[in-house]
């Protein structure tokens, strides 16, 4: 009524003591509204100064930059974007805030200002916190952006699109690869490294060699990433220590990871550290695959004495495997012990279970036959036919005799045609006898099992 008497004088004293009352932000509209009625401007921001802190939200902050911005004051529009960034904080910090900002300096020529504002927000907010920030991003950088900037936007919408399958489901290991290539590809190290320790967070649920194996390998990429691209070795020896704790090895272990952290205590030139490694994986979670890990380790050291060792403890772990028993064998060949082999042949046959009783027999006679032991051989066929007249074992025993009774007959050929033996004995490994034996199987045909 003031204002419609012309008593402009009396309609602001009015709005004044009103808004000491701090009413609603309609009754705040009215007296900015009633101000630029007069050309007040200055009155006008006064007030709009007042009004967004007894109203704090995102929209009237808004308000009040346009408001600068509609009255040509693009300095007073950009200090109000940046009294609002200061007065949320990144406590309360919108996306909408953001946005206005932005398009603010878009609108002002400033692309680079735009951008720096868009970089800023989506590293402070989180993914559920800025979706509409998000396209917004996308349709600048298509509109100003370089090839870098729109492949930005493009590695920004994949991590958005993994964060949320990892949200929806912790457990979701295929998501988790996904991810930390992506960051590897073109993340900083600090992000990797954060990522994978939130990744190996998450252990599996069921207590199942088979429900760990993904989750495993989320550990082995870690370990890798450590020692190849950030180069820390200290990290690298943290990570397979942490994970061999996290492995529950009364019920299952992973044997790749014991040979990976050993392997890559050699690669450090620690080979006691390597050493106990193994030992303590062998001692923990007795499997062939360790076993075997650790002797190729000390083969290659030339340590024999210590692959001994290590063969009779496998052997003590499990005395029906065949082709361990072999193996050790075959060691003490090589190191032209025969008798040390000829008495482990003779005591594995003597166990009473084995898992591939024929194959460890062929290989005792095999031996037999390469150092011209024919009295043995024939001992052993004899015992051999004592414990079983299977017709396995008997197709195996015709072969072997037929064989032995062939090379015997070459050799004495030979010795005729005044071809030095020696030469004979140099290549008696070239012409097996095994060989022999299995060409002699295929002439004969059917033939052999009726003569059995």
């Amino acid at each position: 009524m003031e204002e419609m008497l012309e008593n402009v004088a009396g309609a602001r004293q009015v709005f004044e003591r009103w808004m000491e009352w701090e009413p609603e932000e309609q009754s705040w509209s009215s007296y900015i509204n009633m101000e630029l009625r007069y050309k007040e401007i200055d009155r006008a921001r006064n007030i709009y100064g007042k009004f967004v802190l007894v109203h704090p939200t995102v929209k009237n902050w808004i308000r009040f930059a346009k408001f600068e911005e509609k009255h040509g004051n693009v300095g007073g529009a950009r200090e109000v974007y940046e009294r609002a960034v200061d007065f949320f904080g990144e406590e309360y910090m919108e996306e909408g805030l953001f946005i206005g900002f932005a398009k603010f300096e878009e609108g002002q020529k400033e692309s680079e200002r735009a951008r720096a504002i868009y970089k800023y927000a989506l590293e402070k907010l989180t993914k559920e916190q800025c979706p509409d920030l998000f396209k917004s991003y996308s349709i600048f950088e298509k509109k100003f952006g370089d090839r870098r900037g729109i492949e930005d936007v493009i590695i920004n919408k994949r991590r958005f699109k993994y964060e949320t399958e990892i949200k929806q489901n912790p457990l979701n290991y295929d998501a988790w690869f996904d991810l930390l290539r992506l960051l590897e590809a073109d993340g900083s190290l600090d992000d990797v490294r954060d990522t994978y320790e939130r990744a190996i967070a998450n252990i599996p649920l069921v207590a199942s060699k088979k429900g760990w194996r993904r989750y495993i390998y989320l550990w082995i990429n870690y370990t890798l990433f450590e020692e190849l691209e950030a180069e820390d070795v200290d990290k690298t020896r943290e990570v397979y220590k942490a994970c061999l704790e996290v492995i529950p090895h009364k019920k299952f272990t992973f044997g790749k990871i014991w040979l990976m952290f050993a392997q890559f205590e050699i690669r450090q030139k620690n080979l006691d550290a390597a050493r106990k490694i193994l030992g303590t994986s062998i001692g923990k979670c007795p499997k062939p695959k360790l076993f075997k890990g650790y002797i190729d380790l000390e083969l290659q050291m030339r340590e024999f004495d210590r692959c001994r060792k290590i063969y009779e403890k496998f052997l003590e772990h499990d005395m029906s495997n065949c082709n361990t028993w072999m193996k050790f064998a075959e060691l003490e060949t090589i190191l032209g012990d025969t008798d040390r082999s000829r008495a482990i042949f003779n005591l594995a046959i003597q166990q009473p279970l084995l898992d591939m009783p024929e194959i460890l027999w062929k290989a005792y006679i095999d031996f037999e036959i390469e150092e011209e032991e024919h009295e043995r051989v024939g001992a052993l066929y004899k015992a051999l036919l004592q414990r079983t007249n299977t017709l396995k074992f008997g197709s195996l025993l015709l072969t072997m005799k037929r064989a032995l009774n062939t090379r015997r007959k070459l050799v004495r050929f030979t010795k005729k045609r005044t071809v030095p033996y020696n030469l004979i004995h140099k290549k008696k490994r070239e012409f097996s006898v095994w060989k022999l034996g299995e060409s002699l199987s295929r002439n004969t045909g059917v033939k052999k099992h009726r003569t059995l």
